[in-house]
């Protein structure tokens, strides 16, 4: 069966503590927006336990339909098997998930199991009728790459930030429920789920992220980024090397082998820029960079850029902020 042929859009929607995670509801509202141009329908997909209130999230998020599949806790092999399972019902020409450490590891078990194409990390899509263009960054994200799949149905991680959520509260559709059966070998074994307090840092979903490298200088004038995130009502981000110097933890890392990130504002402290760095956040809405090197690659992509000491800026910004937050 051609794309063309295929019916309807089917999204994966993560979720976390029976909440959608935020790269599931941007991927509603871009699916949406295709399948009214195809004239078919979205079907989102929820895996877990008591994910009704979150089903109805992703219909107000874009979804026609919500089919909920009760399992236990996250394991890919189980998630998988459904996802792939719910495809070969249902038929979709597309299929999408957020690109989460989860998304990841599903897209190559549900491409597989379906015998078609899967890309990861994309931050664009086009419809062409007879085959979907996948945008997607390379070379550490100097370049963009379109990556085309004609098989059916093309499977996708997205980037986190990618596309903007688009919830209407008079939005309707129907939320079911599937049983399925799923027959793999278990490769994994949960043992015991533990929250960690590293967990709390939501770098993907942040509004505001401060970020400090290697030019901040120490583990002393790295905690100015926190106060400077509290003020702003935001999270501390890192690069790589800020986290092998234990500046802070590496749940804070932003980058090609960190988190992908795309605040509203990304403030970036004493960064030089590396293209590893660059690529994790350069969807981000609003930069401004803060290095004492005038010809620091940041500057190359910061909206606002300011040439000076960061252990001495800082302090500055803080104090304006707190100044304009008084009024």
């Amino acid at each position: 069966m051609s794309v063309s042929e295929a019916k309807n859009i089917m999204v994966y929607v993560e979720t976390i503590s029976g909440t959608p995670v935020n790269g599931a509801l941007e991927i509603l509202a871009k699916a949406r927006k295709m399948a009214v141009a195809r004239g078919v329908e979205v079907i989102a997909v929820l895996i877990g336990k008591e994910l009704e209130t979150a089903a109805s999230t992703a219909i107000l998020a874009g979804a026609d339909k919500a089919v909920i599949v009760k399992k236990e806790d996250f394991q890919v092999e189980v998630y998988g098997e459904v996802l792939t399972e719910l495809a070969k019902k249902f038929q979709p020409a597309l299929i999408l998930m957020a690109g989460t450490l989860d998304g990841k590891d599903l897209l190559p078990m549900v491409a597989g199991g379906l015998h078609t194409g899967g890309v990861a990390d994309v931050m664009d899509i086009s419809d062409r009728g007879q085959s979907f263009v996948f945008t997607c960054p390379v070379y550490g994200g100097t370049v963009l790459h379109d990556l085309i799949i004609t098989q059916t149905p093309a499977v996708a991680a997205v980037r986190s930030g990618a596309f903007s959520k688009n919830l209407k509260k008079e939005r309707t559709g129907e939320v079911t429920e599937e049983q399925v059966e799923t027959q793999g070998l278990l490769k994994t074994k949960i043992l015991d789920v533990v929250k960690e307090i590293a967990e709390t840092v939501n770098l993907e979903e942040a509004d505001v992220i401060v970020a400090g490298g290697r030019g901040m200088g120490n583990k002393e004038n790295f905690r100015l980024l926190e106060e400077l995130a509290s003020v702003c009502h935001g999270v501390v981000g890192a690069t790589r090397p800020a986290i092998e110097a234990e500046w802070v933890p590496r749940s804070h890392q932003v980058g090609q082998s960190g988190k992908i990130v795309a605040p509203k504002l990304y403030i970036a402290c004493g960064i030089s820029g590396a293209t590893q760095h660059v690529s994790g956040m350069i969807g981000s809405g609003y930069i401004v960079a803060v290095n004492k090197d005038e010809d620091a690659p940041i500057f190359d992509i910061a909206d606002v850029g300011i040439v000076g000491d960061a252990g001495k800026v800082i302090p500055l910004m803080i104090e304006e902020i707190k100044k304009i937050r008084a009024l």
